[in-house]
């Protein structure tokens, strides 16, 4: 697997993803996960929507947790066509936990604990910690990439705007 010296940094430290991550126009790498009651669930599935996937490195931290309820907030205004996964290495009961805590209802938290597919299918995986980095993927309904965000340091913030621009440019193409 390709290694990707110094593609992120954690204060400043460089740190090493595994994997390329796809790029805009490719097919979204299928990858299964699991749910917060323990099922598999696969990246297809949300095929015929437009789906935001963040990844991120644990939902028990400041900026992931800021960043799930900003897309939790920003959901409603998406509507029913758009999915909103936030993926990351927690297992799935502290995920559930996290959920209920925080009141999220529109993001859907998926786990990528068990074998890191998600991960190494979209070349976030950190190596040094084996946990994601935080990026996020707007796919199409087709299930094709629109928008790829790899965040350079770890512990800041995606770029909102532009995600939720990618996917009112996907909606205005369907609607």
């Amino acid at each position: 697997m390709k290694q990707r010296k110094g593609a992120i940094t954690f204060k400043g430290n460089p740190l090493t993803l595994l994997g390329e991550h796809p790029k805009v126009g490719d097919a979204a790498p299928d990858a299964v996960l699991i749910s917060n009651d323990m099922k598999e669930v696969r990246i297809s599935d949300f095929r015929g929507k437009v789906c935001v996937i963040a990844s991120v490195p644990s939902l028990d931290t400041p900026v992931c947790d800021a960043e799930t309820r900003r897309f939790n907030e920003e959901a409603a205004s998406l509507g029913p066509d758009t999915a909103i996964l936030t993926v990351s290495m927690d297992l799935p009961f502290a995920q559930k936990r996290w959920c209920g805590s925080a009141g999220i209802d529109a993001v859907t938290t998926l786990s990528d604990h068990r074998d890191a597919a998600f991960g190494a299918a979209y070349g976030v995986l950190i190596k040094e910690l084996r946990l994601l980095a935080r990026a996020v993927f707007v796919l199409g309904r087709q299930g094709v990439i629109s928008h790829v965000q790899v965040v350079g340091e770890l512990t800041e913030e995606p770029d909102y705007q532009a995600v939720l621009k990618a996917v009112a440019d996907l909606s205005q193409r369907s609607a």
